[in-house]
């Protein structure tokens, strides 16, 4: 293997941008106070996170003070589910969420159930959509909460979440409605009003800005009740020293990505469309799982028959390409992801599985690369799998 190693997995995390490292730099030199003390130090560090939490608000279309910093989306999704859980119990115990969601989503919800909560989980179509009457006819009379992600992780499909949160105020508005966005946050427009939604997750390692620092956005009048309890800092949502350099760093990601998506937005999608067409027409027996335009624009995920994922990714990685089988947080598992299998898709076509994410350091010449093996890649792993099976 020689030659530049081409990164094909921004859905897992970003690289942060250089002018990122470049703001949140002097947060952890020469500023370094604790926000919440009362001396120069730390007034220097509170008058950053202010700034962030403005800027940030401005970008998403909020209120400053609807905006929870958290370690990232796991902790966001957690808060949400959890704290309106807890806060609404008295009116009801019955949760409606989807069975795409990602694994922080899915798994607080089997947690509540433990502790006396019911959830229904929506069943997909063939593209991961879920539509506004299955919401709406599945909320009772004992629903407090509606999660439904924005996009999803592993097969890129942008859900239909405005016409979600009508059809659910409409049936019943005091129904708190929250969405995932972490993989839509600083890739395709978000407005929070024209959403509709009460709360909303996002994570800065997934645009550009560094790990360990994201976001909830609660509408004022929401209640909720803190996971994270200590000297009630985020206004008695989050308890915990700030991270001031990180929350810094979050605000330029987001400025950077939302003021640079009208040029990368288009470049990203003539590139995966390019990918796709090509993966299509060169592999038989391959299929592009999720919506085939209603999706992200730097999403391609395929099902190859007849070969494994991880060997797949072995492959490609020692071919210098790194990818994915699907979604990071259950990277290592054998088993099929429960995305596709939501789909419908057969063991054997979920099994086999590739996703290649794109961004803002991918070009022209490393989607011709991957063409250019991948092909090849797929029929040896075939061949050696029929071989095996002979």
């Amino acid at each position: 293997m020689s030659g530049e190693r081409i990164y094909l997995d921004y859905a897992a995390t970003t690289p942060p941008d250089p002018r990122v490292l470049e703001a949140m730099l002097p947060y952890m030199t020469e500023h370094f106070g604790n926000p919440n003390s009362i001396h120069s130090f730390g007034r220097k560090a509170r008058l950053a996170i202010d700034e962030a939490r403005e800027k940030i608000a401005y970008l998403l279309n909020c209120q400053p003070s609807e905006i929870v910093f958290t370690s990232g989306g796991t902790e966001s999704d957690n808060l949400a589910l959890r704290g309106v859980a807890e806060a609404y119990r008295q009116k009801g115990n019955h949760i409606v969420t989807t069975t795409i969601e990602h694994h922080a989503v899915l798994r607080t919800c089997k947690a509540l159930e433990d502790i006396g909560f019911s959830v229904t989980y929506l069943p997909v179509d063939e593209h991961g959509l879920v539509s506004p009457e299955q919401f709406a006819e599945a909320i009772n009379e004992r629903t407090i909460l509606v999660s439904i992600m924005h996009a999803n992780n592993e097969i890129g499909t942008i859900e239909p979440i405005a016409e979600i949160v009508k059809a659910v105020k409409e049936k019943r508005p005091e129904i708190i409605v929250h969405t995932d966005a972490v993989q839509t946050v600083g890739h395709i427009p978000v407005d929070i009003q024209e959403l509709g939604v009460d709360l909303l997750s996002f994570s800065a390692h997934k645009f550009y800005g560094p790990k360990g620092v994201g976001g909830l956005f609660v509408r004022k009048g929401v209640r909720l009740l803190p996971q994270i309890t200590g000297g009630g800092q985020e206004r008695n949502r989050r308890s915990g020293t700030e991270n001031v350099a990180g929350i810094v760093g979050m605000a330029k990601a987001l400025e950077i990505a939302v003021k640079e998506m009208p040029t990368e937005l288009p470049k990203l999608q003539s590139l995966r469309d390019e990918l796709i067409a090509g993966v299509l027409r060169v592999i038989t027996d391959s299929r592009l799982n999720g919506h085939p335009t209603q999706r992200l624009p730097h999403n391609a995920n395929f099902s190859f028959r007849g070969i494994e994922g991880e060997v797949l990714l072995l492959q490609l990685d020692m071919n210098g390409i790194a990818a994915s089988s699907g979604s990071a947080c259950s990277s290592g598992s054998l088993e099929p992801s429960h995305v596709l299998l939501a789909l419908g898709l057969d063991y054997e076509l979920a099994i086999g599985s590739l996703r290649l994410t794109l961004g803002r350091f991918t070009t022209r010449e490393h989607i011709l690369r991957v063409l250019d093996l991948l092909p090849d890649i797929v029929e040896r792993l075939r061949a050696l799998n029929r071989s095996f099976k002979a």
